[in-house]
């Protein structure tokens, strides 16, 4: 603390610039790693848009264990690129958004690190573990998006026909753009309960107060993903109830 106070101003800029610039070079040797695993890239990220995405086979499996005789139908929705440079472009800005979601472990390790001079060793294990907290539940939300709510909502809406003489083509630019935004949303979203801890510890919210509420959370919730999902009734549901339980688990972290 006392190093920390007696350091001038250009002590504490000179800080910032040599973290800024090896978040810089991590990132950009991490988006030309990314850029030279094309194949299996985007072997990744095109496989939720198949009829055997491990989702669908993991639903199939899960019925017969019961002894329901269930299978999807097969589908085939067409990915085209309508752009001179568009499947470049969208190789290169999918390799950065891919070596920005692998950085970011280093990424909190770097922030961690610039402020905790500043902080008190108590503080320091509870950034510590607020950090820990921070990113799992991003890596679950993120989780959820790839297997649970893109593939899903990316079947009803690129399957669904006004009429058998309309065929659906889904350009590339569209597709990686919506995975891209709602993979972030997502990881946002479900850091739920740490904000309302945060809250609670602080003593604006109350347990008591969010059950009151609860209706008015539900509403809000729906607009919320009606902000942050495809425009369909359908995938509003689908990404009601999982943030509708957040905000459940969320009362019982206020409460303890």
């Amino acid at each position: 603390m006392e190093n920390l106070a007696s350091m001038p101003m250009a002590g504490h800029l000179e800080v910032l610039r040599r973290m800024l610039w090896r978040v810089v070079c991590v990132l950009s040797l991490l988006t030309a790693g990314v850029f030279c695993l094309k194949g299996p890239v985007f072997d990744l990220l095109l496989a939720p848009r198949k009829c055997d995405f491990v989702t669908f086979r993991a639903i199939e499996r899960l019925l017969g264990a019961i002894g329901q005789d269930f299978h999807f139908d097969p589908w085939h929705v067409e990915l085209i690129n309508t752009e001179l440079s568009g499947q470049f472009m969208a190789h290169v800005t999918s390799s950065f958004y891919l070596a920005a979601l692998l950085a970011s472990p280093y990424l909190l390790i770097e922030v961690f690190g610039f402020v905790s001079p500043a902080l008190y060793e108590r503080e320091r294990r509870l950034a510590v573990r607020v950090g820990g907290v921070m990113y799992g539940l991003f890596a679950v939300g993120v989780a959820m998006n790839y297997f649970v709510l893109f593939p899903i909502s990316f079947r009803f809406l690129g399957t669904y026909q006004v009429s058998a003489d309309v065929t659906n083509a889904i350009t590339l630019d569209s597709y990686i753009s919506t995975f891209s935004t709602l993979t972030f949303m997502m990881g946002v979203v479900f850091q739920l309960p740490l904000v309302c801890w945060f809250l609670g510890r602080v003593g604006v919210l109350s347990a008591d107060v969010m059950r009151r509420y609860r209706r008015h959370a539900l509403v809000g919730i729906m607009i919320l993903a009606a902000i942050i999902t495809p425009p369909d009734i359908f995938t509003l549901l689908l990404v009601t109830g999982p943030l509708y339980l957040l905000y459940e688990t969320s009362i019982w972290v206020v409460r303890k």
